[in-house]
């Protein structure tokens, strides 16, 4: 498949392969959009069934990754990166070195994080061979920035359970999530201090596992999650979960989770609106990541990077009212804030240009 010409390509600024022989790398980078900054994204390894099933993955993410940044405010563009590779067997610290100098190659284009089958060790390995990554320990930069990707959710959550129920205790509350890997797991520790019945699936047993004994989660079947009769339904794995079938199956109120591009297809945020089920735009209430990641390159003190997370909530308050102000799906409210703000931006840059 050409990359022009693939579904999810979107005037994409850079895409850029590699296929290094030595270590068996097979990856994808792609930026989608710097008026605000370099692209900022993880890097995921995932067994893709085919190269061209990676390459929309990756466009469709990087593209996220702009309308995330832009959305949560920060100086940063739209980047993503894909490994090719099953992370359980063909991570090798080989591939990973190899990887660190594909990031390299890019002249801080793009700056990778952790994601879906990476953590902070296999960033550690690739910062040997560049700096442009984050998310590491014991390091000036600082470490995992998953729990601060699971507070943003929990506070969307919380303020989604106040616009729909007309309160923000999440006490008694029912919850079902899809996933309970990195994100998932503190998102399931956050709901249950706050008091939340939690329900949770993973095709990972581990994580399963450590997740029902340690917080207490009720197992349930990875295949019926979403259609469970709860209060709140949590996508936190993989994206494209929500389509016209699993929708029509929704049989919660809310639909707020940290995984990325969950719906489908554009269509499916009207269809959720017309269910009347409050859609919590993924890109906006999961940002507390690279908001997290952003503060950690700017040495950032702890009360600042949480007060700026803690804007989530005001953000997803800004787009529920618009979205029924004047009708519309919260999914297109948010987009289309984030095309005003960057049309914005790129008129103040062209008229800077101009001065100058």
């Amino acid at each position: 498949m050409s990359v022009f010409s693939a579904p999810a390509y979107d005037r994409h600024e850079l895409v850029s392969f590699s296929n290094d022989n030595g270590s068996g790398l097979r990856a994808i980078i792609a930026v989608h959009d710097s008026t605000l900054g370099p692209g900022v994204g993880g890097c995921r390894m995932f067994p893709y069934a085919s190269e061209d099933a990676a390459l929309h993955d990756v466009l469709r993410l990087s593209r996220g990754m702009t309308y995330k940044s832009a959305m949560a405010g920060l100086p940063l563009g739209g980047g993503k990166s894909v490994i090719i590779g099953d992370p359980r067997s063909d991570k090798s610290r080989d591939l990973l070195l190899a990887m660190g100098e594909f990031i390299d190659a890019q002249g801080g284009r793009y700056v990778a994080a952790e994601d879906s089958g990476t953590g902070v060790a296999d960033m550690r390995v690739m910062a040997e061979r560049t700096r442009w990554v984050s998310g590491l320990e014991d390091n000036r930069y600082g470490g995992d920035p998953s729990p601060s990707t699971a507070w943003g959710v929990f506070l969307a959550m919380r303020t989604a359970v106040h616009y729909r129920f007309g309160e923000a205790d999440l006490k008694g509350r029912s919850v079902a999530l899809q996933g309970l890997g990195h994100v998932g797991y503190y998102l399931a520790k956050y709901l249950r201090e706050a008091g939340a019945e939690v329900y949770g699936a993973d095709v990972n047993v581990d994580n399963l596992r450590r997740a029902v004994e340690e917080l207490g989660v009720i197992a349930v079947d990875p295949a019926k999650v979403l259609e469970l009769a709860v209060d709140v339904v949590a996508p936190c794995a993989m994206g494209a979960v929500l389509d016209e079938r699993s929708i029509d199956a929704l049989q919660a109120g809310i639909v707020c989770g940290a995984a990325n591009n969950q719906l489908a297809s554009a269509v499916d945020a009207a269809h959720l609106r017309d269910r009347g089920i409050l859609y919590c735009p993924d890109f906006l209430v999961n940002a507390g990541g690279i908001i997290d990641v952003h503060h950690q390159r700017l040495g950032s003190p702890a009360e600042e990077r949480s007060q700026h997370i803690a804007r989530i909530e005001d953000n997803l308050e800004r787009v529920l009212q618009r979205a029924r102000t004047h009708g519309l799906s919260t999914h297109d409210v948010a987009e289309a804030m984030v095309e005003e703000y960057l049309e914005e931006v790129r008129r103040a840059n062209l008229v800077l240009a101009a001065a100058g």
